[in-house]
Order: structure tokens, then sequence, then C-alpha cells
């Protein structure tokens, strides 16, 4: 058993989870959408046996569309499915002895659903003094606690929106990079909580919000205005600290971001066009001097580099050290030679026997990567194991089903 558990109950893990940080450990996930559910992967990843409870339906975020229709089997991976009824009083009183075999329970419903159900902080510290408890809100403690966020929101409340689009334009990011950092935020709060535990024994709130997570991606723009008086322009405004830092058009139409940020790198660049003319221009002898000729030198590069192709390009800059990329779509990456080859994809089986390719997460132990150990859950699949280790004898398992949570 892992010495950070409390639990008496045991993980059912393969052979690998022994050897993850966080083996032994359980984690009760009532969660939905993107925010909780990624807590829940990250601790999962780690080797935690995650225990997902969901309506007998499902979650509804298996049956999203749209942008929605990737977000259960990005964020679900490494967790046991247990379906129950919570507006039946077998159903909670299930819970509430899940609970209680727990190390840590992650939510992310709206203010006041977890009092309602007798599952809120200050009720289960009293039973359960050791148990570790995530609450993944819009909003920390404050004026605007109570109300509902979603990405977008906090985005525009929090000067991203403002950042990524043009004047006039806002604009969200193009993914739920609060409702994932959120997740991060709570899975970092659990590891500390459980290292703390070890010392003191008991457990430990813990929140995430989504618009705290905002003004942190959006601190250094604050601080920019603090240390200069001039407020922060839009990306698309913005005047850039380096003269070559944009997306240029290459031959047939190919798109490639690249950047010159010290003088080496710019009479490497130079060189590979073939424009030795620009370093002999007085115009251009620093970088501070490049930033003041940015309108017509990135004129006169893109001329130069329009005739070239990416390929070609590509591993020159590789070999001076110019940062550069191409344009890519999310499409694209399940192709991609670096993620392919240092294993940054996984084969994930999802609810209904399919294969997909996963991004692992960012990160490795001892260069291993933190891989999928089961199946997306198919709903309620772990109902029955899960009980019985909880002394649940098969009638009473049986009876338990029902609606929403």
């Amino acid at each position: 058993m892992n010495p950070l558990s409390s639990s008496s109950a045991s993980s059912c893990s393969a052979p690998q989870q022994q050897a993850l940080p966080l083996a032994g450990i359980r984690v009760i996930e009532l969660s939905h959408m993107v925010m909780g559910p990624t807590c829940g992967m990250i601790l999962g990843d780690l080797g935690a046996e995650v225990i997902k409870v969901e309506p007998p339906r499902g979650d509804g975020t298996r049956r999203l569309l749209g942008t929605g229709a990737g977000f259960f089997r990005t964020f679900n991976r490494n967790k046991k499915s247990v379906a129950l009824d919570l507006d039946s009083e077998a159903g909670l009183a299930a819970l509430h002895e899940l609970v209680a075999s727990a190390d840590v329970f992650v939510e992310n419903f709206k203010p006041g659903r977890m009092a309602s159900l007798g599952l809120d902080y200050a009720t289960l510290r009293e039973r359960h003094p050791k148990l570790i408890y995530v609450s993944h809100k819009g909003f920390l403690s404050g004026p605007y606690e109570h109300r509902l966020a979603l990405d977008e929101v906090v985005q525009m409340m929090a000067g991203l929106a403002y950042m990524t689009g043009p004047v006039g334009r806002p604009l969200r990011a193009g993914s739920s990079v609060n409702d994932i950092m959120g997740g991060m935020f709570g899975a970092i709060g659990v590891l500390a909580a459980l290292y703390e535990r070890q010392a003191s024994g008991r457990g430990k709130e813990v929140q995430s919000a989504l618009f705290e997570n905002c003004v942190l991606l959006c601190a250094q723009h604050m601080q920019q205005f603090a240390a200069t008086g001039v407020p922060a322009a839009p990306m698309p405004e913005r005047i850039s600290a380096w003269a070559v830092y944009d997306v240029f058009a290459l031959a047939n139409g190919e798109q490639m971001f690249i950047a010159a940020i010290g003088d080496g790198q710019w009479r490497a660049l130079c060189a590979i066009l073939g424009r030795d003319d620009l370093l002999a221009d007085p115009r251009l002898a620093t970088n501070n001097d490049r930033v003041l000729a940015r309108d017509w030198l990135l004129k006169t590069l893109g001329e130069s580099l329009s005739r070239f192709e990416g390929a070609a390009l590509a591993p020159l800059f590789e070999r001076d050290h110019i940062p550069f990329a191409s344009i890519t779509k999310p499409e694209q990456l399940f192709d991609d030679p670096h993620l392919n080859e240092s294993g940054g994809l996984a084969r994930l089986t999802l609810d209904d026997g399919s294969e997909t390719s996963m991004p692992l997460l960012p990160i490795s132990l001892d260069g291993a990567r933190l891989q999928p150990r089961q199946p997306i859950a198919k709903i309620g699949e772990h109902t029955a194991e899960v009980l019985r280790g909880l002394g649940y004898d098969e009638r009473q398992i049986a009876a338990l089903g029902g609606s929403e949570v």
C-alpha cells in the first residue's frame, strides 16, 4: 500500500500500476465535461485507482456532438465506471460508502449541488478527516463565487480573449485551456495535500477555479503594464520585441512561423536565404534597429521566403537553431513523426471497442511515459466489482440505478 494512502480499499491494479507514484490511492470522481475529469485523468495516469461515478444513462459528456465530441475519450482514461442513481436513497448511500473508502474526492458541479447531497466538504470532513476534497469551480471565494462560468466566460473576463483577437474582436483560445489548466491545478493540489497528510494525518480541501487560472495566464500582460505604464496590445496588434517573429507564406501556399531572436539567428537566416545585402544594411545592425524597420523588413523577407518549400527550409533551420514551425492542423498530429517515434501517442481502446491514438501527459518519469492501463470504461462497467468490494450483495447491487446527477 502506498504510504500516502489512508484507505483500506485495494486498487485492483495491473502489475504496471504498482510501480506508479499513486498506486494504492483511491479517487472517487463525481464530475463531468473537462475540468474535473482532467484532474481525475492525471491522478489515474499517475497510478491512482480512479472510480468515476456516473448516472445510469452515463455522463452526459459521452453524448456531446461538435466541439465536445472528443471530450469524454480524451479526459477519462484509466478510470473505472460506477453507475448510481443519486436521486434514490440507495444510490446516494452507495456513493457515501464509496467516499468513505477513498483518499480523494473530486467534484465539479455548480455551487450548492454537493451540499444538497450531503457531500460538501464541511460535512465530509467531520466524517472522514483524512479525506482530500477537490472542488473545481468557476471562481475561488469572493464576490463572483456563486456565478456559473465557462471557459469563454473567464477568457472574456480575465483578458485572454482581448489579448488573442485583434482590437475590437475578442477571440477565445482555440482549446479548453482553462478547463484543462483547472484540472491540472486541482491535481497539483491533491499531490501537495497527500504529501502533507503524511505528517498531519489530516486531509484538506483543494479548490481550483477557471477565472483565477485565466488571470494567471494574463499575469505577464498585467506586469508588462505595471513595469512600463503602457497597456499590452492584443497579440495581432502588438509591437514585437523581435524583428523576425511572424508567420510567412512559402511556396505552394504553405505557411511557416519563423523567428530570429538573436544576432546569430539573424545572420544564419540571411545566409540560408542568400540575403547578404540585408547583413550589410546599416539600418539592420541590431535587433532594435530591425524592429524599427520591421514593416519593410518582413515584406522583403517574405518575398525571399516565398520561393522556398518548408521541407527544404526545415533541416537548415534545425541545423542553425532557428526557431520555426509549420502551421499544423490538429488532425495532422496523428502522423507527427516526433510524437510517434518518441511515444507521445498511445493506442487507447474506447468504450465501443474501437481504438484511437491518444496524446499522453507531457511528462516522463525516468524516461517512461504514463500509459493507458485500461480501456475507456463502459457506463457502469465496474459497478458490481466496486460495490462487492464495499460488502454489497448481488441483490443490493441489482437494485441500484436511475437518473441524472
